[in-house]
């Protein structure tokens, strides 16, 4: 569904990401895993359009033309949404103003209201919390309202981006379990996590990034076993 060929970002002199190419099949799950400084990040920023000093190919099934040659708007609306790290919801509006603002994209007003109603049931802190400004929330509940933001645009691909960064381990897995059910209902994933066997444990395929390069890939399950992954990322 979403082909990544020979990826290059820029950051002024910095070559942040090297000729990345990967892909993301529809319905499955797939992650990018690496220390920081990896270009994790940056790959999935270059995808959604808020990185410009790119070069390379990015197509989307059904869509025309190389994505980065698009405007964010013009990804989102083509079916591709980012969850950022940090969450960075607006504070001062209360949790069903920040996931209207998802749908910003949108005119259906039907629809936005039963993709509300699927995100609670989704999120049902999030329903017992609808009129509560997203300040307010926990950590966790913060990153639930991210996603369920990201989610009103009804995206094909949803990439997320350090969901479980600052969560207590509990959440965590809550969190994994969310992006396994999102996927369930027909979402392709693209996750970038630095909580490697988390990650690979959902993941239908998965790369590794050194600096920049893709230096492994392989299924979730193959990456656990690798001698390599255990002793960089996995503790062994």
């Amino acid at each position: 569904m979403l082909k990544v060929s020979d990826l290059d970002v820029h950051y002024g002199g910095i070559h942040a990401v090297k000729g990345v190419s990967i892909e993301v099949p529809k319905g499955k799950v797939v992650t990018l895993i690496g220390a920081n400084g990896a270009g994790k990040s940056s790959t999935i920023r270059a995808i959604s359009g808020l990185l410009k000093e790119t070069s390379g190919d990015i197509s989307l099934e059904g869509a025309k033309g190389n994505l980065l040659k698009k405007t964010p708007e013009e990804i989102v609306k083509s079916g591709v949404v980012m969850c950022p790290e940090g969450r960075r919801i607006l504070p001062h509006l209360t949790v069903e103003e920040n996931l209207h603002l998802g749908a910003y994209i949108r005119d259906d007003k039907e629809g936005i209201k039963s993709d509300i109603q699927w995100v609670y049931e989704l999120f049902p802190r999030l329903k017992e919390r609808s009129w509560q400004k997203g300040g307010t929330l926990s950590g966790g509940e913060q990153q639930m309202l991210a996603v369920g933001r990201a989610l009103m645009s009804r995206p094909d691909v949803i990439m997320l981006d350090e969901p479980s960064l600052g969560l207590a381990p509990l959440l965590v897995k809550e969190v994994f379990d969310i992006i396994q059910e999102i996927n369930s209902q027909g979402k392709t994933v693209l996750l970038v996590e630095q909580n490697a066997f988390a990650a690979l444990k959902i993941a239908d395929y998965a790369y590794v990034l050194e600096v920049g390069s893709v230096v492994l890939e392989g299924t979730g399950q193959d990456l656990l076993r690798d001698p390599r992954v255990k002793e960089a990322y996995l503790g062994g």
